[in-house]
């Protein structure tokens, strides 16, 4: 039962490394492709199930009992994230078809999507500090071949500074565990949380607190970290982009939850509070770059950089609610970026171009895509009843319960913005006369894909009664950081 554990992370490295065999042979390529898609996500839906009814799933690798050796940790956030990341990776697997040309898919798009899938499922089950750096480094790797990925000018300008501020941020990953294990001697998250507190080197610990914070802020896009990230994720394929937008900033994230609810929680008035300061200018200043573009794929982009804020803000918050809303909010903002980033490719390859100012009148032609994006406007800015609504108002319930009445008014002034952001793609892309010049295009293959995330999206809001106590199983483990530390540590 314990080796469930590795195969979302086994399932894609072999998947990947078996199809760097018949690069050209799409044929082939292409059903086999789906069909290890499908079996890694019914394993991850399996793994999560067993988490949530028998509980967390440690695989001591090599017969080495923790802390000895690696660890690999199913607890029910990390599978929660897995499975989601295999929704997002199926709904893009059908959709790279349509989307790539024959030629980029022969240059190993399909061997990389799988080495991507394979670091970032393997940052979410590890269970020391060490492959964390080292999963981070595996899906770094494959993200750096798929922005490169056709190998326009444009793209290339990017991946620069994609690959310079991520090796300069992997950089400070591995000098921070090495200072971890310099002052514990142990890399294991479990028992670095527990010995945390025994140790008389305090000034080194906060430092290294610190730095590990940057580092995740960096690779999550926080402020005022973040300038690297938008065009980088704009420029890509679509389905390249919707792959990053809606997975990779959720590594950075997610290791700023398991590392400051598990680790650094004995300062929580000096930590958590620089969180919701932090959160908060991510939300003002992610906004501000969505509603000041004109580009699509632009104004997608920027709208991962506020709801990260709101993630980190239940964070700083630090209580059950709020804890609550961000994990809540995790998922949904995973499900609705994935769907929106291939929503933006499919309007541009409508239009012709990403440019708003360029194109109007497309409901005339494209009804259906029209109205899939004006319903994702309402379920990425929170109005009721849909996801993000229920994940923000848990977060405002939390913020208020500990009176920090000014994030909770950043909060709901940004949502008003985001769906403003999302509506001007509407209002000026879709509305208005006929446009004689455009003509129609097929957009088979690309519209079940978006329509399967956003059905997903919308049941986890509608169906909040039957998602919530899951989600609040997962607060309540968090909020406890002995729960891991005994799952892990067991005698």
């Amino acid at each position: 039962m314990n080796n469930l554990a590795v195969l979302p992370i086994i399932i894609p490295l072999i998947s990947g490394i078996i199809l760097a065999f018949f690069p050209k042979k799409l044929n082939l390529v292409r059903p086999l492709s789906k069909i290890f898609m499908l079996i890694n996500l019914i394993i991850a839906g399996y793994l999560l199930w067993t988490v949530f009814s028998e509980g967390s799933v440690i695989l001591e690798t090599g017969g080495w009992k923790a802390p000895y050796g690696i660890v690999l940790v199913a607890d029910k956030l990390a599978t929660l994230l897995v499975f989601t990341t295999n929704i997002i990776a199926a709904a893009c697997a059908l959709y790279a078809p349509y989307s790539l040309s024959d030629r980029k898919e022969q240059y190993y798009f399909y061997s990389f999507f799988f080495f991507l899938i394979t670091g970032v499922s393997g940052a979410f089950l590890t269970g020391d500090l060490f492959n964390m750096f080292v999963f981070f480094e595996v899906l770094l790797m494959a993200s750096y071949a798929l922005i490169v990925l056709g190998g326009d000018k444009v793209q290339l300008r990017e991946s620069i500074k994609y690959v310079f501020i991520n090796l300069f941020s992997s950089m400070l990953f591995v000098t921070a565990v090495a200072f971890i294990y310099g002052a514990l001697g142990t890399v294991n998250i479990a028992q670095i949380a527990e010995r945390v507190q025994e140790v008389d080197q305090q000034g080194i610990l906060t430092t290294v607190g610190i730095l590990l914070f940057f580092v995740f802020a960096v690779k999550a896009a926080l402020f005022p970290l973040y300038y690297w990230m938008p065009n980088s994720y704009a420029v890509p394929n679509p389905v390249i982009s919707a792959l990053f937008g809606a997975l990779l900033t959720k590594v950075g994230i997610y290791s700023i939850i398991r590392v400051f609810s598990l680790i650094f929680v004995h300062k929580i008035e000096l930590t958590h509070g620089i969180f919701i300061w932090i959160a908060g200018l991510s939300m003002i200043f992610g906004i501000i770059g969505a509603i000041s573009t004109n580009n699509i794929k632009l104004i997608i982009a920027y709208n991962i950089i506020p709801a990260i804020g709101f993630i980190l803000m239940g964070i700083g918050v630090f209580n059950q609610s709020s804890v609550s809303g961000s994990i809540y909010y995790l998922v949904h903002d995973m499900l609705i970026k994935g769907s929106l980033f291939l929503l933006a490719g499919t309007i541009t390859y409508a239009a012709g171009t990403s440019d708003l100012r360029k194109f109007s009148g497309l409901i005339h032609y494209y009804p259906f895509t029209g109205w899939l994006l004006f319903s994702s406007g309402f379920i990425l800015a929170g109005i009721p009843p849909f996801s993000g609504f229920i994940g923000k108002l848990l977060l405002l319930k939390g913020a208020l319960a500990n009176k920090d009445i000014a994030i909770v008014i950043i909060g709901l002034l940004s949502s008003l913005l985001i769906l403003y952001s999302i509506m001007k793609i509407f209002i000026n892309g879709f509305w208005g006369e006929k446009d004689e010049t455009i003509k129609p295009v097929s957009l088979k293959g690309r519209i079940a894909p978006i329509v399967m995330l956003l059905a997903l999206s919308v049941f986890i809001g509608v169906g909040a009664e039957f998602v919530y106590p899951f989600v609040e199983s997962i607060s309540t483990d968090l909020i406890q950081p002995e729960v891991y530390i005994d799952a892990v540590l067991k005698e």
